[in-house]
């Protein structure tokens, strides 16, 4: 299967962010790409007021992004916000195209390193996967890749890849918590990662001065063995990658620590 990550830096208003997920969705079919993957917070960026921009999944916003896989043959997933209760809005994932049409809201929520998404964000409660041409691919956002659990849950309901997107937070060792995560998470679900981010907005010339997570770059597909096949850097761009579905058979059959468990995927004791 061959994907496209679009690691962009969006801006506070989402119609000219619709613009730039258009040329780049095109630029990932003009590459023969059968999925492309945007960032969380495609829709606007962190640090902008998320409730007057959040819009219903049968809004305008979303309605866009359906028009342009209709376009252009793909399965598009971008992040966007959608309208929660109490006044705040769920950090959604938007998976439209050819034969796929799903939502995620992501689980867990960035109350970390001094930011507290949970004061306007309400968590998702649902894992949720997507088939495309007869694979299953898990969907997750940026502060879920700390969470092992979420990650074997897709490996459980039959992905062999998982699509992370994010807007990651900047400071000291965060690349490198990045890195090493989204590796992790791939060998201790032994599924095709591939990660993308906001790039950096200073490489991207937006620098910002928001202390909101507005992206580092440096996306990158990691197989299931764990190891980095390709990646970006800080600035703008896009990364095409084809996955080997049959690597994860392989790799499950070398190293089956889904198999070798002794807590079941609920959190019990394994059974017999």
């Amino acid at each position: 299967m061959r994907i496209a990550l679009s690691q962009i830096t969006t801006g506070p208003r989402p119609e000219q962010n619709l613009g730039l997920l258009r040329e780049q969705a095109r630029r990932a079919a003009e590459a023969d790409a059968r999925v492309v993957v945007f960032p969380e917070a495609s829709m606007a960026c962190f640090g902008t007021p998320l409730g007057p921009v959040a819009e219903p999944l049968d809004g305008p916003w979303a309605t866009a992004v359906r028009q342009i896989a209709k376009d252009t043959g793909l399965v598009v997933v971008a992040g966007m916000f959608t309208p929660a209760p109490d006044g705040k809005v769920a950090n959604t994932l938007l998976a439209t195209g050819p034969g796929v049409e799903a939502s995620y809201d992501k689980i867990h929520l960035y109350d970390a390193f001094g930011f507290a998404e949970s004061d306007t964000v309400a968590p998702g409660s649902q894992v949720v996967t997507i088939d495309v041409d007869g694979t299953r691919i898990g969907l997750a956002t940026c502060y879920d890749v700390r969470f092992p659990e979420l990650f074997r849950a897709h490996a459980d309901a039959g992905a062999v890849a998982s699509l992370l997107l994010a807007s990651w937070g900047a400071g000291p060792g965060k690349r490198e918590q990045w890195e090493l995560l989204t590796r992790a998470r791939a060998l201790d679900a032994t599924l095709w990662l591939a990660a993308v981010g906001q790039a950096d907005p200073a490489a991207s010339g937006t620098p910002t001065t928001s202390k909101a997570p507005t992206g580092i770059g440096y996306s990158a597909v990691i197989g299931p063995d764990g190891s980095v096949r390709q990646s970006l850097e800080d600035a703008p761009g896009m990364l095409i990658a084809d996955l080997d579905l049959d690597e994860v058979a392989s790799v499950r059959r070398a190293i089956p620590v889904l198999a070798n468990r002794r807590l079941s995927p609920a959190g019990g004791p394994a059974s017999d």
